[in-house]
C-alpha cells in the first residue's frame, strides 16, 4: 500500500486539468501575443482563466496577475510594494513564522533601509490584532501576514488584521500569503480588505510552476521583470498559456463543494489525532496542551477546529524526524519534516521554535498534510506503520 500525506507540500493534479493542459500544448499552443488565430485562441484561455479565478475571490478579472508560483507571487508583493511605496515610508510588519519566501525578501529589504517588526504568535499559533495594532506607525506601508501557517496549520483572522490595518490608515498596503488557504477557505480580498493575495496552483491540484497574485486594482506596485510588456507591463515575459488555463479550472474545481471538502479533512484530521493520542511519547502541536500536556479529548477537538483541516504537525519524542521520513518511506508513506520548500537548507524550524515546541522535538516533528482523496485506510496503515517503527527507532535514539 501507498499514503501520500504529504499534500501541503504539493497535490495530485486532477485528471480534467491534465487533460485540458494536454490540449493547449498539442492544439492550441499559440503565443498569446501573436495576432493571428492561434494566438488568439491562447489569449482567451487566458482570460477564461482570469474569470475562473476572479469568480472565486469575488474581484474583477484584471485583478489577477498570473506568476510562476507562490514564491515569485510573495516575491513581487513584498519587494514590488516596497519599492513602489518607499517614499511615503519605510516600515514593514509581518509575524516570527512567515515561509522562507516571505522572510527571505524581508532581509533584503532590510539590506536596503528597510525595517521591519516581526510579531511573534502565542503558543495557539495566533498572532494578536492588538499586537498588530500597538506595531502600526506613520511610517508603516506594507503589512503581510500568512492565512494558514505551511508547517503546523495555525490559521490567522486575516479579515480582522485587515479592517485594524485600514481602520488605522487606508493607504497601509496589506498583502495575505493564501498559498495553504486557497480553496481550503473562501476569502475575499475587498471584504476583508486585502490589497495583495499570493496563490500556488499546484497547492490545489493544479500544476506546478504556476501561480497568481490578486492585485487590488489602487494598488501601487512595482514590477519585478521587465521586458515585452505582458500582463499590462507588471510580469513581461511569454505567459505559460498550459499552466495558466490549467490553474484556472483548478480554482473553479476547488470551489465547486469547498465547505463539503473541509469538512470532510476535519474528520481526517479528528480521527488520525485520536489514532496518533494513543501512541506513546507522541505531541500534537497547536491540538495538545503546553508542553504537550493532554488536554482532554473535547478540548483538542476545539482545538484542531481553529487550526487548518489538511495540515498536523506532530513531534514523536526520541526519535529524529528524518530518521522517521525515511523509514515511513520505506512502507510507502510520504510526510515532510517541515517545509517542503527549505528541505534542501534543512534547519530548526523557526515556526515551531516560535509556538513554544520544546526542544527535544525541534528536530523530532513530522507533518502530515492531507487532501481531498485522502482516506481512512491511508491513515490507518500509516498509524500501524508508527506503531511498529517508533519502539524500534526509539531504541538507537542519542544518549
Amino acid at each position: 500500500m501507498e499514503a501520500y500525506l504529504d499534500n501541503s507540500a504539493t497535490t495530485r493534479i486532477d485528471e480534467e486539468v491534465l487533460a485540458l493542459m494536454e490540449r493547449v500544448y498539442r492544439e492550441d499552443f499559440g503565443n498569446p501575443s501573436s495576432r493571428h488565430k492561434k494566438g488568439m485562441e491562447a489569449e482567451r484561455y487566458i482570460k477564461t482563466a482570469k474569470e475562473q479565478i476572479a469568480a472565486t475571490l469575488k474581484c474583477k478579472p484584471e485583478e489577477i496577475l498570473f506568476t510562476s508560483g507562490g514564491t515569485e507571487s510573495n516575491n513581487m508583493a513584498l519587494l514590488g510594494t516596497a519599492l513602489a511605496n518607499k517614499r511615503r515610508g519605510t516600515h514593514i510588519i509581518t509575524t516570527s513564522f512567515e515561509h522562507a519566501s516571505v522572510y527571505q525578501p524581508l532581509f533584503f529589504l532590510e539590506e536596503l533601509g528597510f525595517r521591519v517588526t516581526y510579531l511573534a504568535p502565542g503558543e495557539d499559533g495566533s498572532v494578536s490584532v492588538e499586537a498588530l495594532r500597538e506595531a502600526l506607525c506613520p511610517e508603516t506601508i506594507l503589512v503581510s501576514i500568512m492565512a494558514v501557517n505551511n508547517e503546523v496549520g495555525a490559521v490567522q483572522d486575516i479579515a480582522a488584521f485587515g479592517a485594524a490595518i485600514k481602520e488605522y490608515r487606508p493607504e497601509i498596503v496589506y498583502h495575505v500569503d493564501a498559498i495553504q488557504a486557497y480553496g481550503k477557505y473562501r476569502i475575499y480580498p475587498k471584504r476583508q480588505n486585502i490589497d495583495l493575495l499570493s496563490v500556488s496552483a499546484h497547492k490545489f491540484h493544479g500544476p506546478k510552476g504556476c501561480g497568481f497574485l490578486y492585485i487590488g486594482e489602487k494598488t501601487k506596485i512595482k514590477p519585478l521583470l521587465y521586458g515585452g510588456g505582458q500582463q499590462k507591463g507588471l510580469r513581461s515575459g511569454t505567459e505559460n498559456v498550459p499552466g495558466i488555463a490549467g490553474t484556472g479550472l483548478a480554482a473553479a474545481l476547488a470551489y465547486e463543494k469547498p465547505e463539503e471538502v473541509r469538512e470532510y479533512l476535519y474528520g481526517l484530521k479528528e480521527y488520525f489525532a485520536q489514532g496518533l493520542s494513543g501512541l506513546e511519547d507522541v505531541t500534537l502541536h497547536l491540538l495538545d496542551g503546553k508542553d504537550g500536556q493532554d488536554i482532554g479529548e473535547e478540548e483538542r477537538k476545539e482545538c484542531l477546529r481553529r487550526t487548518a483541516p489538511h495540515i498536523i504537525s506532530v513531534g514523536f519524542a526520541g526519535v529524529r524526524s528524518e530518521v522517521l521520513l525515511h523509514a515511513l518511506e520505506e512502507k510507502g508513506i510520504y510526510v515532510s519534516s517541515g517545509s517542503a520548500c527549505s528541505s534542501n537548507h534543512p534547519a530548526v524550524s523557526g515556526t515551531l521554535k516560535a509556538i513554544g515546541v520544546k526542544n527535544e522535538l525541534l528536530d523530532a516533528t513530522v507533518r502530515f498534510s492531507f487532501c481531498k482523496d485522502t482516506t481512512k485506510e491511508e491513515l490507518d496503515y500509516t498509524l500501524a506503520a508508527l506503531k511498529e517503527l517508533l519502539p524500534q527507532l526509539r531504541k538507537f535514539r542519542r544518549k
